[in-house]
């Protein structure tokens, strides 16, 4: 059984003409639409075809509209695979059917998640979208170390063992997709990418991303670390000259400027960027990471003054290499949450009852 979740916000008849094409490739498929705060005579097209339409009052964003389909899919019909995918045209209706193919069946052994992916080479492919999904993914693979190739992908399969996870993950607006792939890497969840055909209409006028607002949303967690790393170098750079002034050793300077800049580092990234609970774990996870990272500097920035290298920069080619690798251990294994469940709402929100039963 797989659930086909569709967030709209102000949607035209596209949304429709989507699921109708849904219903006619595949009859077996269960059509979920969310409306987030934009009820309009388009949802009752989307009734007439046996889809299901829950209801937000208000605009609530992208990534709480997907909440809502999931826990109702996970209320409703335990056991579906949910396949997501936009409402604009986007997506073609044979590549929406791929991807429910994909989705594995998650028998109990750990399903994954399944990426439609696009390709950006077309001259057809709006600047925005080019450069806005190059630069994610190089930033998602300096955090994860996962190679993806579309990461702001809209069409995504889940297994339904990982429902009551997505109900876990923050987010409200567009910044919950990019979320739900760096907390996968973290937790070891597979992912495999499908390629789809590459949809703009209208260069994608039809869109409701705001490229500052909803940017800013989206990369928080990598520009707070990259913040807090900054701001640690700034600590370390200035004990690193104030101590070697002082004792004249270099190694006594890099361990000293590094305990301390160190722990401006630690408590920073648990309490902001990670938001993290106070556990042993990390606190021992963090130690580990920041005397393989000493060593490592004190290698690197030995190795680039010994042959003619500044000090000073030695030290900026040395912070600017680990970073990534800092970064990456930091997010996947020192500060990473236990997977938890979050307790499903008692009664799905449901605007009305399909003739196929209630969904």
């Amino acid at each position: 059984m797989t659930t086909v979740l569709v967030p709209a916000y102000r949607p035209d008849g596209r949304l429709p003409a989507l699921l109708s094409a849904l219903r006619r490739l595949d009859p077996h498929l269960d059509l979920l639409v969310v409306d987030d705060g934009s009820p309009g005579p388009v949802l009752d097209d989307c009734r007439a075809l046996g889809a299901t339409v829950l209801h937000h009052g208000v605009n609530r964003g992208k990534g709480a509209a997907l909440r809502s389909g999931f826990a109702h899919v996970a209320l409703v019909s335990p056991g579906s695979a949910v396949v997501t995918a936009d409402a604009d045209g986007q997506h073609l209706p044979e590549d929406v059917v791929r991807v429910a193919r994909a989705v594995p069946a998650g028998t109990g052994t750990g399903g994954g998640i399944v990426l439609g992916v696009r390709s950006f080479g077309g001259d057809d492919v709006p600047l925005r979208s080019r450069v806005g999904n190059r630069v994610s993914a190089v930033l998602v693979r300096a955090a994860t170390g996962r190679a993806l190739a579309d990461t702001q992908t809209g069409l995504r399969g889940f297994a339904p063992d990982l429902l009551p996870w997505l109900l876990d993950v923050t987010g409200d607006r567009f910044e919950y997709e990019l979320r739900v792939l760096l907390e996968a890497a973290r937790r070891g969840t597979p992912i495999d990418q499908v390629p789809i055909a590459t949809v703009y209409l209208e260069g994608n006028a039809s869109s409701h991303f705001s490229p500052v607002r909803d940017s800013l949303r989206v990369y928080r967690p990598l520009a707070l670390f990259l913040l807090s790393s900054l701001s640690a170098f700034a600590v370390d750079l200035v004990a690193l000259l104030v101590l070697g002034a002082l004792t004249g050793s270099l190694w006594v300077s890099v361990v000293g400027a590094r305990l301390l800049s160190g722990t401006v580092n630690f408590q920073v990234n648990r309490r902001v960027v990670f938001s993290a609970p106070r556990s042993r774990r990390s606190l021992l996870g963090y130690v580990a990471l920041a005397g393989v990272l000493l060593g490592s500097n004190l290698a690197l920035i030995s190795a680039l003054t010994w042959v003619g290298v500044p000090l000073l920069a030695a030290k900026l080619t040395t912070e600017v290499t680990l970073v990534a690798v800092s970064f990456t251990v930091q997010r996947c294994a020192v500060f990473r949450r236990r997977r938890a469940v979050r307790s499903l709402p008692a009664q799905p929100v449901i605007l009305q009852r399909s003739g196929r039963g209630v969904r």
